[in-house]
């Protein structure tokens, strides 16, 4: 840990409890009115008047910790169907702008009665309607963004076999006029629906983009429970991306984010020879799966119990105790000896340093082994360090594709303001 005496840097924090962990009212009232407004996570596409009447109903209903899944995700599903609607209508009426914003409000209100993973029978059916609506909309754009089956040659029997990616490319891409390459890896909660807000920042700077879930995560096709799993996705992955004629194959990065940084800092070592660069943003390696750190969790910054969401997205179901037992022998980078490999590509670290999802003391463990890293860690800031995050990694990244361009330009597309 990174604190003197064995402790974590928020040691202080530790026991707190956040407000939100009350009931859905504080949740909404003290977390997630105001991004709601703003349109950005994890409202991306969305609007807060259209969550007004699902409010209204949860804090009647007084919903709190430990939600009934199946109950609070159907409460979203008369406002999701309403939005939809309209879209099939403008659609139908051939008004493709309406049409692509309304389905993508639609995915918005799907999205969060399935967060922060689908668990129940009704949240995975809010996954499965919320991603039509996405790509839907996504599709209806000036600059349609396309879903791609990338074949997973490198499966093994148990894994599926193909791996839901979205992709956009630059017009003018070609092999004569290649692009860099942006990948982005999804977190626990954020998927490709919802982080394909920053696809069209990337197309304007002339860079394509592919997203994609991390294993145990949305359609990630890859064996949750497995270490080794990320190692043959994405080595499906590489193999696609090297036959794309439109990419330069020499500026080819990762952006991670969240638990997605795991991932990130995994790949950097086990494929650094494809990467120019990859961002870990708000991601760990090794403490996150102390035990100690996952029983004070669920009732710290994340909105919902974090402990159970990482245990269901490393394949352990409703085991939240084996979880603990099991995961840093299994799943620590340290101990599998990741962070101790003498090739890693070009990695950057960055981070909030209050961070009270995963221990910014995990950036500190990665920065002392292996291959010398970069780091960037914003002080006072909890978990990624947002917004001050986003124009550092801009900026890292602009410098490493060679584009001169200012990050104001690119976060302006991200908070979404309806027009209809």
């Amino acid at each position: 840990m990174a604190a003197p005496g064995g402790k974590f840097f928020i040691q202080e924090n530790i026991k707190k409890t956040a407000a939100h962990h009350e009931n859905y009212s504080q949740l909404w009232e003290t977390k997630w009115k105001k991004p709601a407004e703003m349109g950005v996570y994890p409202f991306m596409f969305g609007t807060a008047k259209d969550f007004e009447p699902v409010v209204e109903e949860l804090v009647k209903k007084d919903l709190k910790e430990p939600y009934n899944w199946d109950e609070y995700a159907q409460v979203y599903f008369p406002q999701a169907e309403k939005l939809s609607n309209i879209a099939k209508e403008a659609e139908a009426n051939g008004e493709k702008e309406k049409a692509s914003e309304y389905y993508l409000r639609a995915s918005a209100v799907y999205r969060i009665s399935r967060f922060p993973a689908p668990r129940s029978e009704q949240q995975l059916y809010a996954w499965k309607v919320g991603k039509e609506n996405a790509i839907k909309g996504l599709g209806l754009k000036p600059h349609p963004v396309k879903e791609v089956m990338v074949p997973h040659k490198h499966r093994i029997e148990s894994e599926g076999e193909s791996i839901p990616v979205y992709h956009l490319l630059p017009e003018g891409a070609s092999k004569d006029k290649p692009v860099p390459l942006v990948i982005i890896f999804t977190g626990l909660d954020g998927y490709r629906t919802e982080l394909a807000v920053w696809m069209e920042g990337w197309r304007q700077k002339g860079v394509a983009t592919v997203i994609l879930e991390i294993p145990g995560t949305g359609d990630c096709p890859a064996k949750a429970d497995d270490p080794t799993s990320p190692d043959r996705l994405y080595s499906s992955l590489f193999d696609w991306v090297g036959e794309q004629a439109g990419i330069d194959q020499d500026k080819v990065a990762i952006w991670a984010f969240s638990t997605g940084g795991y991932y990130a800092i995994r790949v950097a070592h086990t494929h650094h020879d494809k990467l120019a660069g990859v961002v870990a943003l708000g991601g760990g390696c090794h403490h996150m799966f102390d035990p100690e750190w996952l029983d004070e969790v669920n009732h710290l910054e994340y909105p919902f119990d974090l402990a159970n969401t990482l245990a269901y997205k490393w394949g352990y179901g409703d085991d939240v105790e084996k979880f603990k037992k099991e995961a840093s022998s299994k799943f620590s980078l340290l101990n599998d000896g990741t962070l101790d490999k003498p090739e890693c590509a070009r990695l950057f670290l960055v981070n909030g340093t209050e961070d009270e999802i995963f221990p910014i003391d995990d950036y500190y463990l990665a920065l002392q082994h292996g291959a010398p890293k970069e780091a960037r860690f914003v002080p006072g800031i909890k978990h990624m360090g947002e917004p001050q995050s986003f124009f550092i990694i801009l900026s890292w990244l602009y410098k490493l594709f060679g584009i001169k361009a200012n990050p104001v330009t690119q976060l302006q597309t991200l908070p979404f303001k309806p027009k209809y």
